[in-house]
């Protein structure tokens, strides 16, 4: 693979709450927010975006860190390169006051910007309400969006924050107590929330979906992957990104068959008419 130019997506500088980020957009239809997983939107993950856009959302894709388009893998950078490049976005990512890194019972700041992003979003696609897809980093994101009820289908790839250093933080997501509160009210009431991962991924420990399912009770869809699903080209040291990187793009292949749900999750949540499903 190699750098993405990302020429198919229009692109627009959005401003909210003070902060400007540059916001790539493909598609028609009901908006999804793509929340790119480190070191940012990758090639991988706009592949998945223009997947989105193929089903009939509009994928929108905040550039949060990272090069936009950049392809991190060793055999494009080198590995010494990539492995330079993937530690300091992370660095930036964890002195950044708009993540909480380590902190429990807290909503990441940037959440605020993304929730005003997806009601500007709605107002400008339409439709039924939004969609979310956060990725390692930024999972729980797309969960402290949901206190908004124009977000209709969140969906948490490998949720990563806060660090697993402890019992604690491994069960623990980073919203807060009350926006925890407020999303259980919500699926009570219908919404449903969606999440993947490896069963072995111990940035993202079992015990936090555990601990969703018993706050969410059956509105959490949880997809759990043997280790063994895994891309074994990946260059990830352990199974990680089940839709992005450690993708088996083959029709049966476990992570293909993921992928498949969040696009049929989408889809439902958001009343999309369906179109090819290719990633170009």
């Amino acid at each position: 693979m190699t750098d993405d130019s990302l020429d198919d997506f229009s692109v627009a500088d959005e401003t909210y709450l003070g902060t400007t980020r540059r916001v790539y957009r493909k598609g028609t239809g009901p908006a999804v927010i793509i929340i790119a997983e480190i070191p940012g939107i990758s090639p991988d993950v706009a592949d998945f975006a223009r997947r989105v856009a193929n089903i009939g959302a509009t994928a929108v894709m905040p550039s949060v860190y990272g090069v936009d388009g950049r392809d991190p893998s060793p055999d494009a950078r080198g590995t010494l390169r990539a492995a330079t490049e993937m530690v300091g976005t992370i660095a930036k990512a964890c002195i950044s006051r708009e993540f909480s890194v380590l902190a429990t019972g807290k909503t990441s700041p940037i959440v605020d910007w993304l929730r005003a992003l997806a009601a500007d979003e709605h107002r400008r696609c339409g439709g039924v309400g939004v969609g979310a897809i956060g990725m390692c980093f930024t999972g729980g994101f797309a969960l402290g969006m949901a206190t908004d009820e124009r977000l209709l289908a969140p969906v948490l790839a490998q949720p990563s924050l806060p660090f697993a250093i402890t019992p604690r933080r491994a069960r623990s997501i980073d919203v807060s107590d009350a926006d925890l509160a407020t999303v259980a009210t919500r699926c009570a009431a219908g919404l449903q929330v969606m999440g993947v991962r490896f069963e072995g991924d111990r940035m993202s420990p079992p015990s936090r979906f555990e601990n969703l399912r018993r706050l969410l009770g059956d509105a959490f869809i949880s997809i759990e992957l043997p280790d063994s699903a895994a891309n074994p080209e990946s260059p990830m040291p352990t199974p990680h990104a089940a839709l992005t990187i450690d993708l088996v793009d083959e029709p049966g292949a476990p992570t293909r068959d993921a992928l498949d749900q969040v696009l049929d999750f989408l889809t439902r949540r958001l009343q999309l008419e369906r179109g090819p499903e290719s990633p170009g």
